[in-house]
């Protein structure tokens, strides 16, 4: 790796430049080659801030347009990064639900993207937001050498993203103050979803069964039987008028857009 100190130098001169964000890119892919990048500022529960992204025109609808019109309140990055999580380098897979590549957000969702992997820098702006510079493959995963080598970097890659972002909440103009991290909106559209239809308990399955979590998960985690949660899911479809999950997850997002 110490080949890469002169990598390391090319980002820390472009720090405070628009070139930063493209320089730390095209830096990384000589540890571990990917094929995008894309860098969201998650402030509090609002929809993420495209801070930077090198997708082709074809491509950006579905991975920043789309995302950012719903979708991502079901994004385990999303969700990881508004609820304590340590700075790091983390796999999709290590932070997502147990269910999480057979759930609803997956296949209505994040399918599209073709990817094979996602893998993701989560970096604090202090009191301001978390920003996560995310790297993605399509052809094939990470394997368990480049993960390690890309983390080993994160001393300086989290070092030289907090300098450059520190000036994040002043991109939006004086008048704007962004929140801090938080959940509150994003746990208001659960409580509230189905509002008047279903039982606070329903709302909890369908909470962390949009999230991807298996009916055994959901019961450990509401402290009831996999049984239960199943006759619950049978009684929101009926409430709901509803036959699937796949219309499940678009009444929520049809119902958080409107």
């Amino acid at each position: 790796m110490y080949e890469w100190v002169e990598e390391a130098g090319r980002i820390v001169a472009s720090i405070g430049t628009a070139e930063f964000p493209s320089q730390l890119a095209a830096s990384l892919r000589t540890v571990a080659p990917f094929d995008y990048t894309v860098v969201f500022g998650y402030a509090g529960s609002k929809a993420p801030i495209d801070l930077f992204d090198d997708f082709p025109r074809n491509k950006r609808r579905i991975f920043v347009e789309d995302y950012q019109a719903g979708p991502y309140v079901l994004d385990p990055f999303f969700l990881a990064a508004t609820k304590p999580i340590a700075p790091g380098l983390y796999r999709m897979r290590d932070i997502a639900p147990d269910r999480f590549y057979q759930g609803e957000y997956f296949r209505s969702y994040y399918v599209q993207t073709g990817l094979a992997e996602e893998i993701g820098y989560f970096i604090d702006v202090p009191s301001v937001a978390v920003v996560v510079v995310s790297l993605m493959r399509a052809e094939k995963p990470f394997s368990a050498k480049e993960v390690r080598h890309l983390r080993a970097l994160w001393p300086l890659i989290g070092a030289m993203c907090r300098k450059h972002w520190a000036e994040y909440p002043n991109w939006f103009g004086e008048t704007m103050h962004l929140p801090p991290p938080d959940r509150e909106s994003v746990d208001q559209a659960f409580q509230t979803f189905g509002e008047g239809t279903l039982t606070p308990r329903e709302r909890e399955v369908v909470e962390y069964t949009l999230k991807g979590h298996s009916a055994d998960a959901v019961g450990t985690i509401l402290g009831i039987s996999p049984g239960t949660v199943r006759i619950h899911r049978r009684n929101i479809y009926a409430k709901l008028r509803i036959n699937s999950q796949g219309e499940l997850f678009s009444k929520f997002i049809d119902e958080i857009v409107a």
